[in-house]
């Protein structure tokens, strides 16, 4: 299990990190999401090892996390971190390579990755010729290829058509099965949805809500839809929030301790009901109304998720070595 405990993390006045804690465990599917400069990507740097935090812990199965653990790593940067005039096979071997797999190991990791995400013609181009979508692609490989214990993917689905996201979702789903915890970050909601098991959601550095999609609903104030009654019906009932009205729909918000039988009456009164039932809210709306509380104005001081203060801009074990220069 990956465990994040209290993580605090600040770029000269800003605070990135505010006491950030979650878990990810063995098999499971955890989607990390929060607006740009939210601190999803400082905290993966922070269990990459590329970043230090200022107070907190991470650990891997009960130990703190080192070289030979983050090894074990499958990672996906947000920006692209790939050689540009590398070939695409070449470029896997080598990464493979890099986390310990023997040649054999390595090129036989390429050829099954490259054909499970559709690149098996395009192992001999160079990178710098692939389309965005399929660089993309090639990060993904270069994230799986040496078949990690654990995955840490920023942005995983930016760039992929609707084929190539349903074979990563696929692909993340039997990696899962397979054991592996998986936490990947995403601006694409109904995804994260649709593909995890539960959702940690931050807001300006600090966790505001953890949980189950459904777990987060249940905590969510009573909604209801109510068709049939003429708009304006219950603009004035005590206890209710009009949210949206289209058309004979008309969506609701309770208060704490208003009855929805109440509620179901006075639409009863105010002429024939279709229709009446709790309306469910997508993870859109349960996202928007846990930062809604935490609105900050943008820290021109704090970077944004996908940049790091240049003084801190440190090698991964991605580097290439000079003498493979090309």
């Amino acid at each position: 299990m990956l465990a994040i405990d209290g993580l605090a993390k600040r770029f000269g006045p800003a605070t990135a990190l505010d006491e950030v804690s979650f878990t990810v465990g063995a098999g499971e599917v955890f989607g990390f999401v929060g607006g740009n400069g939210a601190g999803k990507t400082t905290t993966m740097r922070i269990v990459l090892g590329v970043l230090d935090a200022d107070a907190g812990a991470v650990t891997w199965k009960g130990a703190p996390l080192g070289p030979a653990e983050r090894r074990r790593i499958g990672y996906l940067p947000e920006e692209r971190g790939l050689y540009p005039r590398m070939r695409v096979a070449e470029q896997l071997v080598y990464l493979a390579r890099l986390h310990g797999m023997s040649r054999s190991e390595a090129q036989a990791a390429t050829e099954t990755w490259t054909e499970r995400v559709g690149l098996a013609g395009r192992r001999g181009d160079e990178v710098q010729k692939l389309s965005l979508g399929n660089q993309q692609r090639v990060q993904l490989c270069a994230a799986l290829v040496h078949d990690p214990d654990l995955l840490v993917l920023d942005e995983p689905f930016s760039g992929l058509d609707p084929a190539a996201v349903d074979t990563l979702g696929a692909v993340l789903r039997e990696r899962a099965a397979a054991g592996v915890p998986v936490v990947f970050s995403s601006h694409q909601l109904e995804l994260v949805e649709r593909l995890c098991d539960r959702v940690g959601i931050i807001s300006a550095g600090r966790m505001v809500a953890v949980g189950t999609v459904d777990g987060l609903r249940a905590g969510a104030a009573d909604r209801y839809d109510v068709t049939g009654p003429p708009p304006g019906w219950a603009d004035d009932l005590p206890g209710v929030r009009v949210l949206d009205v289209d058309g004979a729909r008309t969506r609701v918000e309770l208060a704490p301790g208003t009855d929805d039988q109440a509620l179901l009456a006075a639409a009863l009164a105010a002429g024939p009901v279709h229709a009446f039932g709790p309306y469910r809210p997508p993870l859109t709306e349960l996202y928007r109304d846990a930062v809604r509380d935490r609105a900050v104005p943008a820290d021109p001081a704090l970077p944004t998720d996908g940049a790091l203060p240049t003084d801190r801009a440190l090698p991964t074990d991605r580097a290439l070595p000079t003498d493979h220069a090309r």
